[in-house]
C-alpha cells in the first residue's frame, strides 16, 4: 500500500505545481494564441522573490505570506512588459512568439545567473511547513500539502474571477469570439494586457511553491515549461477544467513512472502518452463551444 500511495501523493503535489504553471498559459494561449516560452522564467522570478523576501523579513512564516502576493505582482509586471514591448506586435504569428519568448527566457536566465549566481539559493520553509503527516506509513511533507492547498485556492479565486466579475466576462467573451466581443464595445487590447498580467502573476505564485520544495535556480523554469504546455494542450486550449484534470494526471503518472523507471525516462514516456492521446483526440479533453456567425 505504501509503495502505491507514495507516488500518488508526491505526484499530486507535482500536479499542483504544474497546475499553477499551466493556468497562466491556459489564459494567454487560449485567448491570444501566444506560445510564451518565457512563462517558465516567470516561475523562476517568483522563486527568487520568495528568496529575497526572506532576506528582508527575518520571520520565515511572515516572509512566505508576503512573498506570494509580491511574486504575483513581480511576475505579472514582467509578463505585462513582455506583452507591451514584444508580444503585441506578433499576434496571429505563433511561431514568431515562440522564437521571441525563447530568446527572452534565455536573457532572463542569464540575468538571474549574474544577479544570484549559477548554483541557486535555498528558501527556508516556515516552522509550520517543516513537519509532515503520516499517511499509511508515508510521511507526507507539509510543504507538498501546502502546494496543493495553494493551487486549489488559486484555482478557486481564478474561477470566481472569470465567472462573477465583469473582467472575467470580458476574458471569456474574448476567448470565445474576439471579433464579436469587439463589436460589443470590449477593448480586447486592454483585456489582452490584463490577461497577460494575470497569467504571468499566477506563474510567479507557482514559483514560490517551487522555491519551498526545491529552492531557487536560474534554469528552474526549463523544468516545468514543456510539461505545462503539454497540460494546456491535453486539457483543451483555453479550458481551465481540462487543465486541472490534465495537470494532476500528468503529475501522478510521472511520479509512478519515475518510481518504476527513472526521472528522464518518465518524462519521455509521459510526452509519448500525451502525443498518442492528441492523435486520438486532437482537441484535448474539452473544447470551447461557440455559435457560428454564418
Amino acid at each position: 500500500m505504501r509503495e502505491l500511495l507514495t507516488p500518488f501523493l508526491t505526484g499530486t503535489a507535482s500536479g499542483a505545481i504544474l497546475l499553477l504553471a499551466a493556468l497562466g498559459l491556459t489564459l494567454t494561449f487560449g485567448q491570444m494564441g501566444v506560445i510564451n516560452m518565457a512563462n517558465g522564467e516567470f516561475l523562476m522570478a517568483g522563486a527568487y522573490v520568495a528568496y529575497l523576501t526572506q532576506q528582508v523579513i527575518s520571520s520565515t512564516g511572515l516572509s512566505i505570506v508576503v512573498a506570494i502576493p509580491a511574486a504575483f505582482l513581480v511576475a505579472g509586471l514582467l509578463g505585462l512588459l513582455l506583452e507591451v514591448t514584444i508580444i503585441q506586435f506578433m499576434y496571429k504569428r505563433p511561431l514568431d512568439t515562440l522564437l521571441a519568448t525563447v530568446g527572452v527566457a534565455l536573457v532572463l536566465q542569464q540575468l538571474a545567473r549574474d544577479l544570484f549566481g549559477a548554483q541557486g539559493d535555498p528558501v527556508k520553509p516556515p516552522t509550520w511547513l517543516r513537519g509532515s503527516i503520516s499517511v499509511a506509513g508515508y510521511h507526507w511533507p507539509h510543504r507538498q500539502l501546502f502546494t496543493i492547498v495553494l493551487a486549489l485556492a488559486v484555482l478557486g479565486g481564478l474561477s470566481a474571477l472569470l465567472k462573477y466579475s465583469s473582467f472575467g466576462r470580458r476574458i471569456r467573451a474574448t476567448v470565445q469570439n474576439r471579433e464579436l466581443a469587439e463589436t460589443l464595445g470590449i477593448s480586447t487590447r486592454s483585456v489582452d494586457r490584463m490577461t497577460f498580467f494575470l497569467g504571468s502573476g499566477l506563474a510567479g505564485v507557482g514559483g514560490v511553491a517551487i522555491a519551498l520544495i526545491s529552492g531557487t535556480n536560474p534554469t528552474l523554469g526549463t523544468t516545468y515549461i514543456i510539461p505545462a504546455f503539454l497540460v494546456v494542450v491535453a486539457g483543451g486550449v483555453g479550458q481551465i477544467k481540462g487543465t486541472v484534470i490534465a495537470a494532476f494526471a500528468v503529475g501522478i503518472v510521472t511520479a509512478y513512472l519515475t518510481d518504476w523507471t527513472s526521472g528522464s525516462m518518465s518524462q519521455v514516456i509521459v510526452f509519448a502518452l500525451v502525443v498518442v492521446f492528441l492523435q486520438i483526440r486532437p482537441q484535448g479533453l474539452f473544447t470551447v463551444r461557440t455559435r457560428s456567425l454564418a
